[in-house]
């Protein structure tokens, strides 16, 4: 049988050391981890770690992977509008992905796309990824956890499934057990003039609304 991720279990010791999956992560490995939509896999915001999910995902280039950060003081490179921090400050932490423009390059193709410069990013209120983010003190990649067109995993025996089916090698699981069940993120680009949800998912745009009523979408 074909070796693939170390567990930890953080459901029997929720306050196991993580230092191991740190160095890992540092040393451009991938980690797979909870979060409070499905489990998500990723690593540092680097070419190489970047090239290595997207050849364990199949994903190309031209699907960016998405961004957590700790806070929106960790992205402050990147081009906010008015609007984006009015919905920073009300839905981070939470499922709200925002799309900030990325003109200096500041993070690599792959994750900056291609066609607008934007990069999609949000601050987890997942307790165990906020520790996660905080110990590595850099923004992760994040794609959910699946085989293309299989539904993510939502728990730790799924996530370790998954990468079996992937063939991931040399994968960190960060198991707290089955999630709850939920939608995915709601994305909103602003990039441009005014922000546009692109995706409605667990925050409906009516709650968008209530903080910016010309909201598109």
């Amino acid at each position: 049988m074909t070796k693939v991720a170390r567990r930890v279990d953080l459901r029997a010791h929720p306050e196991a050391d993580l230092g191991e999956v740190v160095a890992h992560v540092r040393s451009g490995g991938l980690v797979a981890y909870p979060t409070e939509t499905v489990y998500g896999l990723g690593g540092l915001c680097d070419p190489d770690a970047v090239r290595r999910l997207q050849r364990l995902k199949g994903r190309t280039a031209d699907k960016p992977i998405g961004v957590l950060v700790e806070s929106a003081d960790a992205v402050d490179g990147l081009r906010w509008s008015e609007a984006a921090r009015e919905l920073a400050d009300i839905f981070w932490p939470g499922s709200v992905t925002l799309v900030l423009e990325d003109p200096s390059g500041i993070f690599p193709e792959g994750v900056r796309s291609r066609l607008t410069s934007g990069v999609g990013v949000r601050v987890s209120p997942h307790p165990v990824v906020a520790r996660l983010l905080a110990a590595v003190a850099a923004p992760l990649t994040s794609t959910s956890l699946n085989v293309p067109g299989r539904p993510p995993a939502a728990s730790g025996d799924a996530a370790i499934e998954v990468l079996e089916d992937l063939g991931g090698t040399d994968v960190w699981v960060l198991d707290v057990g089955r999630l709850p069940p939920s939608g995915p993120s709601t994305v909103v680009d602003c990039t441009g003039p005014e922000p546009i949800v692109i995706r409605e998912g667990t925050v409906p745009v009516g709650r968008l609304r209530c903080v910016l009523p010309g909201i598109h979408g």
